[in-house]
């Protein structure tokens, strides 16, 4: 696909504002936002090919404004809302999270909160989702196979958010057993969904906790190998997360500088459809690897 064309997003947001402004009618805008799926999922495919970490990072603050104003427009559009959950978690976890945690958990909770849109358009989820847990636990029932997208974009940004803001605000704790929920029926229905992402999500959630506090280090070392033989260990966040959750916890230096080592040295086109996630991943691996003296 080339280099991301930024100018082909803002010619999209451009189009879409003249709409706005000429008062056609919403439903006008809303056909013309259907019809741009094709558009839209190409620029994705061509973003995540991308491997120059600053021209993405640089570009995605305006793609991410663009989606929340094709939200306003369309706010029914379930693939515009899980787009956006996507990219909101993501732009948090590879560009703010290490610098800014309270700035990150508003872009998870953003993403947690536009994926939610979707899951509670299922009337059981919506009618168990503040009631106690084995009631939000049965309604989860109710979906299937061609739910997990949103399942998975609802947990993670979920999860991170509560990472992010527990020690602010404990009683985000409390929504704990409704992720685990999500979590399990995620593994449940398709535990391969984005390169086994799920296994990476509990890999983290239970190497980042104290064994005294409920921490299973040996079910996340369990998570994140079955991560990697998912995806052939060509998705670098994998090694990334294994290192920064599991070695960590667990105090093995030698793990943690063999992971991010392997990070840092990968070729640039190990997993092409991903060279950007790759790419960005590097980037957080050297850094992290600077601070091994600190963290043992």
């Amino acid at each position: 696909m080339g280099k991301f064309n930024r100018s082909k997003w803002s010619l999209i947001f451009l189009i879409l504002m003249l709409i706005l402004l000429t008062g056609c009618a919403q439903w006008r805008a809303r056909k013309m936002i259907a019809g741009m799926k094709p558009l839209m999922e190409g620029g994705k495919i061509a973003v995540n090919k991308n491997s120059d970490y600053q021209l993405v990072r640089d570009a995605m603050p305006t793609f991410l404004v663009q989606q929340d104003g094709f939200i306003e427009v369309s706010p029914d559009n379930d693939d515009l809302l899980l787009r956006a959950s996507e990219a909101n978690s993501g732009y948090s976890f590879l560009f703010v999270m290490d610098t800014d945690k309270p700035r990150a958990a508003k872009f998870f909770k953003k993403g947690r909160d536009y994926a939610l849109r979707v899951l509670k358009r299922n009337e059981a989820f919506n009618d168990a989702f503040d009631k106690p847990i084995e009631e939000f636990t049965k309604s989860l029932d109710t979906f299937e196979k061609e739910d997990v997208r949103a399942l998975f974009f609802a947990a993670n940004g979920w999860l991170s958010w509560i990472g992010l803001t527990h020690a602010r605000d404990a009683t985000v704790l409390a929504d704990l057993p409704k992720v685990e929920a999500l979590m399990d029926k995620v593994v449940e229905l398709d535990d391969t969904f984005n390169y086994g992402g799920i296994h990476l999500m509990l890999g983290a959630y239970n190497a980042s906790k104290p064994v005294m506090f409920g921490g299973k280090p040996e079910e996340a070392k369990y998570h994140f190998e079955q991560a990697m033989e998912l995806n052939d260990s060509k998705y670098l966040p994998c090694q990334y997360l294994y290192a920064k959750y599991y070695a960590v916890q667990v105090q093995d230096k030698e793990l943690f500088v063999k992971l991010l080592e392997e990070v840092v040295n990968a070729p640039e086109d190990l997993m092409p459809e991903k060279n950007f996630a790759n790419e960005a991943t590097r980037m957080k691996a050297k850094i992290l690897l600077e601070q091994a003296d600190d963290l043992f």
